[in-house]
């Protein structure tokens, strides 16, 4: 099929011809057409070239002679003398690479520019009165300098796109090349140098300059196990700063062993307060101590520290509808010990010739809140792991089971003939079902039952003055009991180591079986007296074989033996092992008459309650410091409840807090 010729523009460049395996860029040029001669005054050029110099009204370019170029020395003679235009011959076709491709769109075609008559000779009127200048010398015009290249330069290449041989650049080509990774270890050697120059280079100075230490506690720098970091501003490490060198070890009040310190509070600091988040290791309480019918209300408010001491101020000002007012702080959930020795130097208030107050410092374990009744609620005063009748209510198996009201010495064996026990049986017992894991902070034991949990008691000092005498009560109390609460305190099992101690006559009653030895200490020191300052303390094992030595004035002062606490067949019972819980610390400074006489008349108020400094000591290779120790986890059962650990109001587990006890295997079916 024929096309129609295209009309081919004046000032269209030469195509270059097309080979047989490439399109033309451009249609190929017509063969044997001649354009017509146009009339006057329009002049059609014989070239683009030449259409590019008849507009430029400027002097001819010279030629390195300096005499005009001939070949545009015409463009200059008027139209009216020159000769008749050579016709146009037809286009042919240039070698192939012949116009480099960045050129081709320059000379593609383009519209004439249209002119009037008068504009265009007015032009050439002018152009020989025009001399020429230095710029005419010596440049080009953009259209000549491209005309006059005849071929390929040797850096075309780089202007010239191949598809073939740039495909593999166009994707992204790859760094993993040797000059690739010698760039990036260059840049991996310098980052790492500047890190060391200004990172490390002053922490291993620091290190080289420092030794470091665990500070009485574990891990580098001294984290403890309760997950807290103790340096801190303020003397608050877990070991005070201004504890003796002296007293960083002893030797056991037991077996003479030497043990070492991992916490210590010597109260130098003065004006310190205990508010909750003052203090990182202790806090006090705002509460009644309901459960042994106190008559003070404990504000954090009453006690400081004062003149290197830790100061407990008890006061005749009513408060929330009693009396007195008194305060009481613990480390309950943030400083723990298992096993080792813990000692306190303290003076007692008021006189030793009056009765009724009621100075303690003891140890709880973490699972219960002292002061806290939903957390001790079938927790205190237990320290079991044995699954037996001595995990249920009263002791005793209930109605509807074959064994209903036995045994026959928990059953009526209490006070004339009251039942033995009124606890609600132990909580979180050996006898747990497995269904209620979520209930039992575990662990559970190679057997598959769980590790009977409790919050036991073991308390340093209890003072009281009966008679116009003082006298310490040191004891532990234990959960669930021997019939007529008679542990075996044989000689095997019970030591006085001294003469100022005798066994208490009282051995428990209904909510607890208590080994308790009273001992007559120096009259004098009392804050109304001499003011003289004594050390109390105990020293213990836990375990089936451990042991806890009291401790008054830096001497052993009696010892009890777990063979003492063996089980009971008149109860039915099995042993109940010295406490292995992660024990905490509490003092309080009370006023009860269900603990002591209370002469109301002679007491003299404010009374303080006055403690120098309390240290805790560990053996060296058996170290066990923090409240969620492995094998007795507390935290995340903590957590759980921890509704209960917060809210004194919340008396019972079941009623109050509206929680279960976890099912027994005794008595309730496990699925």
């Amino acid at each position: 099929m024929s096309r129609r010729p295209q009309q081919q523009y004046p000032f269209a460049a030469p195509a270059a011809a097309a080979s047989s395996s490439q399109r033309p860029r451009q249609p190929p040029p017509r063969q044997g057409n001649t354009l017509a001669q146009p009339s006057p005054p329009t002049t059609l050029l014989h070239s683009p070239l030449q259409q590019t110099q008849q507009r430029r009204p400027y002097p001819a370019p010279l030629t390195p002679s300096g005499s005009p170029n001939p070949s545009q020395t015409s463009l200059l003679i008027p139209p009216s003398q020159r000769g008749p235009p050579s016709p146009v011959s037809p286009a042919t076709p240039s070698p192939k690479g012949s116009v480099p491709p960045h050129a081709r769109a320059m000379l593609a075609p383009r519209a004439p520019e249209l002119k009037s008559k008068s504009s265009d000779s007015s032009m050439r009127s002018m152009v020989p009165s025009l001399g020429a200048s230095i710029a005419d010398k010596y440049s080009l015009d953009y259209f000549t300098t491209i005309g006059a290249q005849s071929g390929p330069e040797p850096d075309d290449f780089i202007h010239n796109p191949d598809p073939r041989r740039d495909r593999k650049n166009d994707r992204g080509g790859t760094i993993f090349t040797q000059r690739g990774f010698a760039n990036l270890g260059c840049l991996i050697f310098l980052t790492v140098g500047l890190v060391a120059l200004f990172a490390g280079y002053p922490v291993i100075t620091y290190i080289l300059n420092h030794p470091m230490t665990t500070l009485g506690a574990y891990n580098l720098g001294g984290t403890n196990g309760s997950g807290q970091v103790p340096t801190m501003i303020g003397n608050w490490d877990l070991i005070d700063k201004d504890t003796p060198q002296e007293a960083y070890t002893i030797t056991s009040f037991y077996d003479n062993s030497e043990l070492e310190l991992v916490f210590s509070d010597e109260f130098n600091q003065d004006g310190r307060t205990f508010y909750p988040g003052d203090d990182p290791y202790w806090e006090a309480v705002d509460l009644h101590y309901w459960g042994t019918s106190d008559l003070e209300w404990y504000d954090s408010e009453q006690i400081t520290t004062k003149d290197g001491n830790l100061v407990i101020t008890i006061d005749e000002k009513p408060h929330n509808q009693l009396n007195y007012t008194s305060g009481m702080m613990a480390t309950w959930n943030k400083f723990c010990f298992t096993g080792g020795v813990v000692l306190v130097n303290a003076t007692m208030p008021g006189s030793s010739a009056v009765g009724g107050l009621w100075p303690a410092v003891w140890t709880m374990g973490n699972l219960g809140r002292a002061g806290f009744g939903a957390t001790l609620d079938g927790m205190w005063p237990y320290s079991y792991d044995t699954c037996d009748v001595g995990t249920l209510p009263n002791q005793t198996w209930p109605a509807g089971t074959p064994k209903a009201g036995t045994p026959e010495a928990a059953a009526t064996g209490g006070w004339r003939g009251e039942p033995l026990s009124y606890l609600q049986g132990q909580r979180l017992s050996a006898c747990t079902c497995h269904e209620d894991d979520a209930l039992h902070p575990g662990p559970i034991k190679s057997d598959g039952t769980y590790k009977g949990r409790s919050a036991p008691e073991i308390d340093i000092l209890e003072m009281q003055v009966e008679k116009h005498v003082a006298h310490v009560s040191q004891s532990a109390q234990f959960a669930p009991f021997n019939a007529d609460y008679k542990w075996d305190n044989s000689s095997a099992n019970m030591i006085l180591n001294s003469d100022l101690y005798e066994l208490n006559s009282y051995r428990g009653g209904v909510w607890q079986m208590t080994t308790s030895a009273i001992g007559t200490v120096d009259q004098t020191c009392f804050e109304l007296l001499d003011g003289c300052y004594k050390t109390y303390g105990f020293d213990y094992k836990p375990g089936n074989d451990g042991y806890i030595t009291w401790v008054y004035d830096d001497q052993a002062a009696w010892t009890v033996k777990a063979t003492g606490l063996v089980g009971d067949t008149l109860t039915e019972i099995g042993q109940r092992p010295i406490p292995g819980e992660p024990m905490y610390l509490i003092t309080n400074l009370g006023i009860s008459p269900g603990f002591t006489k209370v002469e109301f008349d002679d007491l003299t108020f404010p009374a303080h309650f006055k403690i120098d400094w309390i240290r805790v000591y560990q053996p060296k290779d058996a170290k066990n410091v923090g409240c969620d120790p492995d094998g007795y986890p507390t935290t995340a059962y903590i957590n759980q409840f921890i509704e209960a650990y917060t809210n004194p109001n919340l008396t019972t587990w079941v009623d109050d807090y509206g929680q279960r006890f976890p099912k027994n295997n005794l008595v309730d079916n496990c699925t």
